[in-house]
């Protein structure tokens, strides 16, 4: 994500190449990241593990045309039904039968709703039935969520990112995830999460000290003692996000697109990423450890176990009514290596690679909707490092590398994009991402930019939803990036206790069109509004 993820005691133990803060001080002029202390481990007694095997909650997801995905875990193997009603408690239900809940899913189970009315209240009615006699008690939760319209109304949803990461994990005495409870006070239409949606790579400690120098006191659980290797680990840190309140309850009520980022496998990995001199692994294959995070991460998401078209698949098209289609798109599996990104076009350029450039071409070129959100990880046109190659020359984690010129490495497949959303007149196109750990609005305009060959358009950024702050990086040139608002912590790693925390939230208004995008705080308030008319 960026190049000082790792807490201050890891860095000093990786190798130097990775050993970025004085260097890209010295690099980013524009960064006012500062090289404050990471969170250091109290010398106090340690606190007893808690177990996670119990959580238990349901999700929705995937509200899209007439259908949507709903989602739960269970804490014991179960029978599970899924009932729902678009007529109120009164009826008729329509039941259905979810796959078994056992062990082999961690308990998990989803199955999808279709033949929605659409624009409906939906209300549900998730009921288990344990498989031993000691579960005998039936399980039961309920919720609602609306379904997609099919004419034009009022639409709004909220984005962000970033969750238990830098060594900040669940704090009862801090209030949890509160974010959480912020966001799900939003009566929204639904969440789109960005990413990051566990630090896998990022074990806590119970008790760490901030920037400040206060305490902060850490739930933690045998699967957060170490980075996850095993399917058990990452199901384990999944299985800890549940233990809040305040996730639970906004997972129950508030409809999710939930995609993933590089902390659900380990930090800034690609095909580049040596794990053979971090002593925490003893699993250096990437390869393998990637394919098992995917697993653990479409277990615990309200989406097909299996991705999106049966090949595990993570980027989709997801239809909401006349006013928007959301493009999620997976930044992370089909990248080539990091690298110094300035080589001419060749495997080693892809970062969404060729067939999901294509895909992406033809659903906003079939899309009819008013407005096409793109939902991405990371944003397109900020520098964001990635430690240093054999020769000295710094790597980068996106798209922009550093070098304001003609488009060049990861530069050259984004080009090829935008210029064919011009060629072909697809307008009001808004990016939406994270990552970063700040928020900001970019304003990316040919008249500013050293290639021209695209419409201007919006990227809006915000996170994290509960973990260390930093930013803001230097944005790159090439696109002609135009940073409009920005607002970032100025201690690199500050706590959220810091308040730097954030997420964005946008509404669609059927009279006017118009798509307005407020940055917001970790209480809700706005910090930045944006109203965008359309083409």
């Amino acid at each position: 994500m960026n190049p000082f993820d790792l807490p201050l005691k890891v860095l000093r133990n990786l190798p130097s190449p990775l050993d970025l803060p004085l260097a890209l001080k010295e690099l980013s002029d524009g960064m006012r990241a500062r090289t404050m202390p990471r969170p250091s481990v109290t010398t106090k007694k340690q606190l007893p593990l808690v177990d996670d095997s119990q959580v238990s909650g349901i999700q929705i997801g995937e509200v899209s045309g007439d259908a949507a995905i709903v989602w739960a875990r269970l804490p014991y193997a179960a029978d599970v039904e899924i009932a729902w009603s678009a007529d109120g408690d009164a009826g008729p239900w329509n039941t259905l039968r979810a796959p078994q809940a056992l062990d082999v899913t961690d308990y998990t189970t989803r199955i999808q709703l279709s033949g929605l009315p659409r624009n409906a209240t939906i209300s549900l009615v998730v009921t288990a039935h344990g498989l031993e006699a000691a579960h005998a008690e039936a399980w039961v939760r309920r919720s609602s969520f609306r379904s997609a319209p099919d004419a034009a109304r009022p639409i709004r949803f909220a984005w962000s990112a970033d969750v238990n990461g830098q060594g900040f994990g669940i704090n009862p005495e801090w209030g949890g995830l509160k974010m959480f409870d912020t966001i799900r006070r939003r009566e929204l239409d639904f969440f789109v999460h960005c990413g990051d949606t566990i630090y896998a790579d990022h074990p806590l400690q119970h008790k760490v000290d901030d920037e400040r120098g206060r305490s902060w006191t850490n739930v933690v659980t045998l699967a957060k003692t170490r980075v996850a290797e095993t399917i058990e680990d990452y199901r384990g840190n999944f299985r800890y996000n549940w233990l809040d309140p305040h996730f639970t309850k906004f997972c129950a009520e508030v409809p999710q697109i939930i995609m993933w980022d590089d902390h659900e496998v380990v930090n800034n990995w690609s095909p580049s990423l040596d794990l053979m001199r971090d002593k925490r692994y003893v699993i250096k294959d990437l390869k393998l450890l990637a394919a098992t995070a995917a697993r653990a991460f479409r277990e615990y998401s309200p989406m097909p176990l299996e991705g999106f078209g049966g090949a595990g698949l993570l980027y989709r098209r997801v239809q909401y009514g006349p006013l928007l289609d959301v493009f999620v798109v997976d930044m992370q599996t089909h990248r080539g290596p990091n690298s110094h990104n300035t080589q001419t076009e060749g495997p080693g350029t892809a970062f969404l690679g060729e067939a999901q450039v294509k895909w992406l071409q033809q659903e906003l070129l079939a899309s009819t909707a008013q407005w096409k959100v793109i939902a991405a990880g990371m944003p397109i046109g900020t520098n964001v490092a990635d430690g240093h190659d054999a020769e000295g020359r710094v790597k980068w984690q996106g798209v922009a590398n550093g070098d304001d010129g003609e488009p060049s490495g990861r530069e050259i497949e984004l080009a090829g994009l935008l210029s064919f959303i011009k060629a072909n007149a697809i307008h009001n196109i808004v990016w939406l991402c994270a990552d970063v750990h700040y928020t900001a609005a970019h304003y990316f305009d040919p008249e500013q930019a050293v290639f021209k060959d695209f419409l201007p358009f919006w990227e809006f950024v915000s996170g994290p939803l509960h973990a260390g702050s930093y930013g803001p990086f230097n944005p790159d040139a090439t696109f002609g990036n135009q940073v409009r608002y920005s607002r970032a912590s100025p201690v690199r790693g500050a706590s959220p206790a810091a308040g730097y925390q954030f997420f964005g939230e946008v509404e669609i208004d059927p009279a006017s069109r118009c798509l307005t995008v407020k940055l917001c705080d970790l209480e809700g308030a706005v910090l930045h509004t944006e109203v965008i008319a359309p083409q």
